[in-house]
């Protein structure tokens, strides 16, 4: 039968007019009973929901209510919606695939609960800085039209002991109650390697309780944590995600399409590509866009026309000192 979370989740839904959230819950209550050996019920229970899908099919959509976090959880979650799409992201064809496998799952989640499976929901993003990890929560958020809330690690990590687990708790209780994509960028900060040296107590509390709630969280919604560091995580973090993406810096053919994608609305010159691969290596999605935006800029104020090998390169060369501190 239903649990207790299950059974707030559908009054809450209900009362919220949040129907999709009302049968998503309704069908894992029909998937508990059939792994319960309850498959009668279970049949007739998602029976009873596709016919109650089909009536309201036939009615006027509800309007989606606005998700704005509100009280103290106004200081932990900051929500927007983002409109990137797929198509807007230049990655690894492993990652991209990898990505679409999630959107899929959660695309298609009834058919997979009806069986007794849950789709992929709880993701942990790991490389270099400016590779894509944030842009790609905002694309997931975007694609499913779910909003994104990006947690406040400054309003979550405080001094005193117990109050992070106690708003940890806060954060949890609003993946139950809406559903959304939510972002713990840097999770580093919350999930450090307990085995170190110069850890403090109360931050492995913190880290024990943020393994707690992500074992126990039976949302909808979807969890993705990011970090630069995966080395600094604790091991049992990685035991807590359906799937560990690595996002590593861009290849040669990646690079060129981050280049080509963002100087689609102006005109290239004759490129000697190869110049441009040498100058854009080790440089990272975010760094490469940057350079590019920079040589477009550069090339409309002066009024040459086309954007030039030479201004492409000089640009990446740019990036480059500014990431190495002027010593590259």
């Amino acid at each position: 039968m239903a649990t207790a979370d299950q059974v707030k989740a559908l009054v809450r839904s209900h009362a919220d007019g949040d129907d999709g959230k009302f049968y998503s819950v309704a069908l894992q209550v029909a998937a508990r009973a059939a792994r319960g050996g309850q498959s009668h019920f279970a049949q007739e229970l998602k029976e009873l929901i596709d016919q109650v899908r089909k009536q309201e099919g036939a009615r006027p959509a509800r309007p989606t209510p606005v998700a704005a976090p509100r009280g103290e959880l106004a200081g932990l979650l900051a929500v927007t919606y983002p409109s990137t799409s797929m198509a807007d992201l230049v990655l690894e064809p492993d990652v991209r695939d990898r990505l679409g496998r999630v959107l899929l799952e959660q695309r298609q989640q009834d058919r997979l609960r009806a069986k007794g499976f849950r789709p992929l929901r709880r993701l942990l993003l790991v490389g270099p800085p400016g590779t894509g990890k944030t842009m790609s929560a905002g694309v997931l958020a975007s694609e499913l039209r779910l909003p994104l809330f990006t947690i406040r690690l400054d309003g979550l990590i405080t001094k005193f002991m117990g109050e992070t687990a106690a708003k940890l708790r806060l954060v949890f209780e609003a993946l139950e109650e809406t559903r959304g994509v939510y972002l713990f960028d840097e999770v580093d900060a919350l999930g450090g390697d307990r085995a170190r040296e110069n850890d403090v107590g109360e931050i492995r509390r913190v880290l024990n309780s943020f393994l707690q709630f992500l074992e126990h969280d039976d949302s909808d919604s979807v969890l993705v944590a990011a970090t630069n560091h995966p080395q600094l995580l604790d091991r049992a973090m990685f035991r807590r995600f359906d799937a560990v993406l690595d996002y590593p810096l861009p290849t040669q053919g990646v690079a060129r399409a981050v280049i080509c994608n963002r100087l689609a609305l102006v005109s290239l010159g004759r490129i000697a590509w190869d110049q441009v691969d040498t100058a854009a290596q080790g440089l990272s999605h975010a760094e490469i866009t940057l350079a590019a935006e920079r040589a477009a800029k550069d090339i409309i104020l002066s009024g040459q026309g086309d954007i030039t090998t030479a201004a492409l390169v000089a640009a990446l060369r740019e990036r480059h000192a500014r990431s190495t501190g002027g010593n590259r």
